[in-house]
């Protein structure tokens, strides 16, 4: 086993690390996505017509409005389309969203598991590897100095 082979798993393995550092940001990005359609159901759930609220505007400045009607929520479905629902429609199409954030995460949680099994692999080929390597040192150290009649 040369040193090249060491020096190549040594490098696979910082790509996979890197991979799984994307996959786990992109669990966060989800996470947050999901703890947000959360709080949107929470305001839905509670809120009623006439209510006053806080309507993010950017930059993190805020104008209070207050809702004319409940029932007309509007909803993003992703792919740049939303869609208009009543208060309970709306509820069930964040709920629908929620399921499928869950099921983004667990796939990506999946690829995770698969890419630290990876991991897991070549770093014990990488520790047979220099074990391999210390063997032979010492078969080579122990072989010296000894002559034919000792």
């Amino acid at each position: 086993m040369s040193q090249q082979q060491l020096q190549q798993l040594s490098q696979e393995l910082q790509e996979i690390d890197e991979q799984i550092g994307a996959l786990e940001e992109n669990v966060e990005a989800i996470q947050q996505q999901k703890t947000e359609t959360d709080e949107a159901i929470e305001a839905l759930e509670t809120l009623e017509t006439d209510s006053t609220v806080q309507v993010p505007i950017g930059g993190g400045a805020y104008l209070r409005a207050n809702v004319q009607d409940i029932d007309e929520v509007i909803v993003e479905l992703g792919a740049d389309y939303a869609a208009e629902f009543e208060q309970d429609g709306a509820v069930d199409a964040l709920e629908s969203k929620k399921a499928n954030l869950d099921d983004r995460i667990d796939e990506v949680n999946s690829e995770i598991a698969e890419l630290e099994s990876e991991s897991a692999e070549l770093e014990q080929q990488a520790q047979q590897m220099q074990q391999q390597a210390m063997q032979q040192q010492m078969q080579q150290m122990g072989g010296e100095g000894q002559g034919p009649g000792q």
